[in-house]
């Protein structure tokens, strides 16, 4: 299974709606909302994913012949955006768009948008037209490949872990006690991304895909994803985690376009806001990693933690509640890796379930201790300045 095949698709199809609808690209959108807040690197990373942007020089120039975006070195691997009288071009990648070795999209007449990419009998088509966007992939055995494997949320609260996942997660590694959050602290630790590509689409291209369980068949339908296969059990299981109800105490959403997120985060907190995410100067296995001085807490005890889920496009499940507590930690590793990590402490986890991960990795009860989590580099904390 490929997994970046999804990656240039949803990529294209957020240029091509935001050129044909002239809507505001996301990072336009936050900047007009929050003009003083940075952009933290989880998401940055997924508006220019580093496996598809690999040269950071962007030209755009408009002459009569339209709109011309073109990314690149300007050699064959390049990335080019056109906008004319026929619509919305894209071509990426080495040869013709027709001679199989590229990616091809296009906008314009009645039918909308249309992304081709790879070889004849392998390529990806999306649509975009009346009926909504559709992607289909070539060899039905190569369907979009959206996770690692189905399973659990550890960060969510209703989170039960059995033996397997207590030993096999790797976020075991990432649950402490707040009591040792202080320099000189040793900790094993094993950052991770999600293995999913998926970036995020603009919130009009969000809003035109299904997002619910009774749409689940239209949903596979148009990522052509098999149902009962190991992808579909993932996005039925990212959509049920979305539906299920929020445990007492926590209000949750599920944002599926930077706007909605932003949108989101500021009715919680307002729009004196800051977002951050954990920085990693390298990957790394697990290992020992120092706390060092200088762990500030930030201001309030009320933050919007977003975790990146598995999906066919970056999904965020968002949660606020009022008693947590949110830090930046540097932290050094054993080989000197610096990072610089943001922490989560749940002040009150008695409604949690007595099964969930942290209580089995920590050998504590619900309710008795605050509970603290580092965040995985492709996930958001929004706290209040």
């Amino acid at each position: 299974m490929e997994y970046h095949n999804l990656l240039p698709i949803v990529t294209f199809l957020t240029l091509a709606v935001v050129a044909t609808h002239a809507a505001l690209p996301p990072e336009l959108y936050w900047k007009s909302k929050l003009p003083n807040t940075p952009i933290p690197k989880a998401i940055r990373d997924l508006l220019n994913p580093a496996d598809f942007i690999e040269d950071k020089s962007t030209t755009v120039a408009v002459g009569k012949g339209g709109v011309n975006v073109n990314a690149g070195k300007g050699k064959p691997g390049n990335t080019a955006v056109n906008v004319g009288k026929g619509g919305v071009n894209v071509n990426a990648g080495k040869g013709k768009p027709d001679s199989g070795g590229g990616t091809h999209v296009s906008v314009g007449g009645k039918g909308g948008v249309g992304v081709n990419t790879g070889k004849p009998d392998r390529r990806t088509n999306v649509g975009v037209g009346k009926g909504g966007v559709s992607v289909s992939t070539g060899h039905k055995g190569k369907p979009v490949y959206v996770g690692v494997k189905p399973g659990p949320n550890p960060f969510i609260y209703n989170y039960a872990a059995t033996e397997t996942q207590l030993h096999d997660d790797p976020n075991v590694a990432l649950f402490f006690l707040e009591k040792d959050l202080q320099p000189g602290t040793n900790l094993a630790l094993h950052f991770t991304k999600s293995s999913n590509p998926a970036t995020l689409l603009s919130r009009k291209a969000a809003d035109s895909i299904p997002f619910s369980s009774n749409k689940l068949p239209e949903i596979l339908d148009n990522f052509s994803v098999k149902s009962g296969s190991m992808e579909a059990e993932i996005m039925k299981n990212t959509v049920k985690e979305c539906e299920d109800p929020s445990i007492k105490g926590e209000e949750k959403y599920c944002a599926t376009s930077l706007e909605s997120m932003v949108d989101y985060s500021t009715s919680k907190l307002g729009k004196n806001v800051e977002a951050i995410s954990t920085e990693v100067g390298k990957e790394t296995q697990l290992q020992k990693y120092t706390i060092a001085p200088g762990v500030k807490k930030m201001e309030g005890n009320k933050a919007v933690v977003c975790h990146k889920q598995n999906y066919a496009y970056a999904v965020f499940y968002c949660h606020k509640t009022e008693t947590t507590r949110a830090y930046e930690v540097p932290l050094v590793g054993a080989d000197g890796t610096k990072a610089e990590a943001v922490a989560i402490c749940h002040t009150d986890t008695s409604e949690w379930n007595p099964k969930h991960l942290a209580f089995q990795a920590l050998k504590v009860k619900p309710g008795t201790v605050p509970v603290c989590h580092f965040l995985p580099e492709d996930h958001v904390v929004w706290v209040s300045k």
